[in-house]
């Protein structure tokens, strides 16, 4: 029985290919024994610092190897890792940093000035060009009576998300749920071990579970797609062929951009192999120009919000789908439960919309020093009045179609009430991407002045006339947007998924 993640790593990759290339960071690359190596002598300059174990470690560091190397280092101490952007305001990263409660930030010497302006100690900072060196080499037999202490319940990261109060909430997950979903997805979608991971999500997002463990469980090489190519399109399918990318898991937003820009058309990508994506609606319109570009490739809609480990549905795209389709989200991953629930609390029926909501060892503990948002979010089973059983209820609204496919409808706070409709914002959102020349879209509703408010990409003008007149074939006229407004891009927060709250506060 495995209970500790790190047990991936000692018995995969480190064990059966200790030399082989693990990540490729720029023009730099690490092997699986030199990154236990640079680990193990930075977890022992943890243990002289942190005293005990299960402690939220952070890290302030950008994207890398570096970051990397830190997190197996705090999980070798016996301790959970918190990744933390480096490009958050300093206001929200004090917040962030206050809530924790951490006893030492792992950061590097450029980046500690920032984290000195906010009044951190420097003694509770740790330079990982520091840590990584041998000097503490002799400390490593103190690790392993640490993690004989750890046990699979207890927390291995903690990742934050925005909170509807304006303060970040920790979401602390466990050695349970994250290898319950590994062992998972590495049987039912057929991961091995030759997968070149080309990553471009951010570290302190849910996306680099799969694909650390991936790597060091199975011995696959991660690929780190330098950030800027996230903005270029064009360099980022370029990178992708360069360096033989055969496995991708990402946001659908950089996706939707390569579609609308014709990428595929002339790149050789037949290197890959697997397309998961996650933490958006995919256009199906967009997802079928990347199937027939692709056609090799398995395509793979996860998912799941941040409560729960990484993902906890998932759907192979294994039919064809009309441009104007839903994508179903599917069925529930293995050792997961999903409850649909109605507005009496009780199972909903075939098509009939409920709260997708969530029970099983992936669940997340909770949020981080947070116990009443916590009590909030996971709550007793209403159908199991037996004995003491969380669910976690999302705040999404699905249904189940006749063929037992979950289908996503929308968020129940993007549900509104307009001229005595109850309408899904989402589905103006589906319409909107049908008419041609919109690359994208979302919508945005002013409670205060009763206006539905479109914010678009398009590489021409359009008239809002126009746009409505599209609209008026697909929607009724109570469902149409009053106001518009053509963007050369929507904004995007660091997850890259598009940021709705900067939307909603520039349309007042």
């Amino acid at each position: 029985m495995q209970i500790n993640v790190l047990e991936y790593f000692e018995r995969g990759a480190l064990s059966r290919c200790p030399d082989k290339t693990a990540v490729i960071d720029a023009d730099q690359t690490y092997t699986f024994a030199e990154i236990e190596r640079l680990a193990k002598n930075c977890a022992a300059a943890i243990i002289k610092r942190v005293s005990t174990v299960n402690q939220p470690v952070a890290v302030f560091l950008p994207k890398s190897a570096q970051t990397i190397v830190a997190d197996l280092a705090i999980l070798f101490s016996g301790n959970c890792y918190s990744n933390l952007d480096t490009k958050s305001p300093p206001h929200r990263l004090k917040s962030i940093l206050q809530m924790l409660g951490t006893e030492l930030i792992i950061t590097s010497q450029s980046l500690a000035a920032t984290l000195l302006h906010l009044d951190v100690p420097q003694a509770q900072l740790l330079l990982i060009e520091t840590a990584v060196k041998d000097e503490g080499i002799l400390e490593r037999n103190r690790s392993g009576s640490r993690l004989e202490r750890v046990i699979d319940t207890d927390p291995v990261c903690i990742i934050h998300t925005s909170g509807s109060t304006g303060v970040p909430k920790g979401v602390a997950l466990t050695h349970r749920g994250t290898i319950d979903f590994m062992d998972w997805v590495f049987e039912r979608l057929s991961l091995n071990g030759s997968e070149i991971i080309g990553s471009l999500s951010p570290f302190f997002f849910d996306i680099y579970t799969l694909e650390l463990f991936l790597c060091l469980a199975k011995g696959s090489t991660l690929v780190i797609i330098p950030e800027q190519h996230s903005a270029f399109p064009a360099k980022l399918v370029e990178f992708m062929a360069a360096n033989s990318i055969s496995f991708i898991f990402w946001v659908p937003t950089v996706m939707v951009n390569i579609a609308n820009q014709d990428l595929l058309k002339s790149s050789k990508l037949s290197c890959l192999r697997k397309v998961f994506f996650a933490g958006e609606v995919f256009p199906t319109k967009h997802l079928n120009y990347w199937r027939r570009h692709i056609p090799g490739a398995m395509f793979v809609n996860l998912y799941g919000p941040i409560e729960i480990t990484v993902d906890c549905t998932y759907f192979i795209v294994d039919r064809d789908f009309n441009d104007d389709e839903k994508l179903p989200i599917g069925f529930p991953c293995r050792n997961t439960d999903i409850l649909i629930l109605n507005e009496r609390n009780q199972l909903a029926e075939v098509d009939e919309p409920g709260e997708l909501c969530v029970r099983g060892s992936s669940l997340a503990l909770g949020y981080w020093n947070n116990p009443e948002r916590t009590a909030q979010a996971f709550v007793q089973n209403p159908v199991n009045p037996h004995y003491p059983e969380l669910i976690y209820r999302t705040g999404d609204l699905v249904s189940r179609n006749s063929r037992g496919e979950i289908i996503f409808i929308g968020r129940k706070d993007f549900q509104i009430k307009h001229l005595g409709y109850r309408i899904e914002l989402g589905e103006i959102e589906h319409a909107v991407l049908k008419i041609g020349g919109i690359r994208n879209g979302c919508i945005v509703y002013d409670q205060a002045k009763k206006q539905i408010i479109l914010f678009f990409e398009s590489k021409d003008d359009m008239s809002s006339g126009f746009i409505r007149e599209q609209l008026s074939t697909f929607l009724p006229k109570y469902m149409l947007p009053t106001v518009f407004h053509r963007l050369e891009q929507l904004p995007r927060n660091p997850n890259g998924k598009i940021d709705r709250q900067q939307l909603a506060s520039f349309s007042n």
